[in-house]
């Protein structure tokens, strides 16, 4: 078997791959799955076109698990660092599923569709982890737990004119949906029953839509007919790392905590037990080794994953989890993983970028919001 063949064999393919190949997509492998980069237009187009009108993106890679029953609530609860007790039906909040010292399993949202009816939305490079993790973890509860994952398909629609697409190109009346909130929809094809929802990876409003293959393929066509952008992953994290958004794998891994990437906010210590709790409440009272920071360079130089932050005498502090010269802010900015002792907002670090190091200030992680002019 040629390598061609080998990596084909490995990878996965969404609903929609055969649209992306039909519009001169540039194709990788992500997270498992062959997924677009981007498009003939380019990311900065299509970054574009999301920040001042609107843009689609397949998200059929991601995970989708179902949990029913009439301790799902407590169940959730017990894998969950945010808090579902009395949340009302279609609501979704965003937290971490965690291991028992800290670490992170995956971050996710939960979605409310009913009363003991959850739907929970995983990254798709930890579907099989975080399900088998799941089911270790279902001992002693009565729900019925199931992995979606092949069954949905999933697009998101995102940018200002997002609700006005939706509603007239789709026909899907959303404008009473608020931010993180839900409804189900019925799928005209009959064979599973549709989602909609308004949450966003982007800095920007937005609805995510999961159904049936057959009905994600319809609306993507409708929506590419008028005219809507095809946006890939590329501009996905030129996006979502512009408004100070973590990526798992980058901001957040077994070895990066939520406290450690400043996402305590999501964990909710006065529920009275879920996993990882004595651990993250351990790290939020006597401090964590290394803190998630926002890092601007006074130079036009790029920061990657993995370059090495330095403090002012040359000694390694740190690392970059993501870097990029925003398409937005037009400057050089990254997030980075460093000691806590050079956390603090205004200090002065440098980043080695291969042979040569360059000067930077530790900066708040959100680099861009809407009332921003270049």
């Amino acid at each position: 078997m040629s390598v061609k063949q080998e990596l084909e064999k490995k990878t996965k393919r969404t609903c929609l791959y055969d649209k992306h190949l039909s519009l001169g997509a540039m194709m990788v492998e992500f997270g498992g799955f062959d997924m677009p980069l981007l498009y003939q237009s380019g990311i900065a187009k299509e970054h574009a076109a999301v920040r001042e009108r609107v843009g689609l993106f397949d998200v059929s890679h991601m995970g989708e698990v179902t949990v029913k029953g009439q301790d799902a609530e407590r169940y959730v609860n017990h894998i969950f660092t945010n808090n579902v007790t009395a949340m009302p039906v279609g609501k979704i909040v965003y937290g971490m599923m965690c291991y028992d010292d800290g670490g992170t399993v995956d971050d996710l949202l939960v979605y409310k569709l009913a009363e003991q009816d959850f739907f929970l939305v995983i990254n798709a490079a930890n579907i099989d982890k975080d399900w088998a993790w799941m089911q270790q973890q279902a001992e002693g509860f009565d729900i019925e737990l199931k992995n979606e994952s092949e069954i949905y398909g999933q697009i998101a629609i995102q940018g200002p004119e997002s609700e006005h697409i939706v509603e007239t190109v789709l026909g899907l009346p959303c404008k009473e949906l608020t931010f993180y909130t839900c409804k189900t929809i019925e799928a005209p094809s009959g064979a599973v029953g549709g989602v909609i929802s308004r949450t966003g990876y982007t800095g920007e409003d937005g609805f995510e839509l999961y159904a049936s293959h057959d009905y994600i393929r319809d609306c993507w066509d409708r929506l590419i007919a008028a005219g809507v952008q095809p946006c890939g992953l590329g501009c996905r994290d030129t996006l979502r790392f512009e408004v100070g958004l973590p990526l798992y794998g980058d901001e957040l891994s077994e070895q990066i905590s939520p406290v450690m990437a400043g996402l305590t906010a999501f964990v909710k210590f006065d529920k009275p037990e879920f996993i990882g709790r004595e651990a993250l409440l351990r790290q939020k009272t006597e401090g964590v080794s290394r803190r998630l920071v926002g890092i601007e360079l006074h130079d036009k130089a790029i920061p990657r994953h993995g370059y090495a932050v330095l403090n002012m005498d040359g000694q390694p502090i740190g690392e970059v989890t993501t870097g990029y010269h925003t398409i937005s802010t037009d400057k050089s900015v990254c997030m980075a993983l460093v000691d806590t002792a050079y956390a603090a907002l205004g200090t002065d670090v440098q980043i080695q970028i291969r042979k040569k190091v360059f000067p930077g200030t530790v900066i708040k992680k959100q680099f861009y919001n809407k009332s921003y002019k270049k």
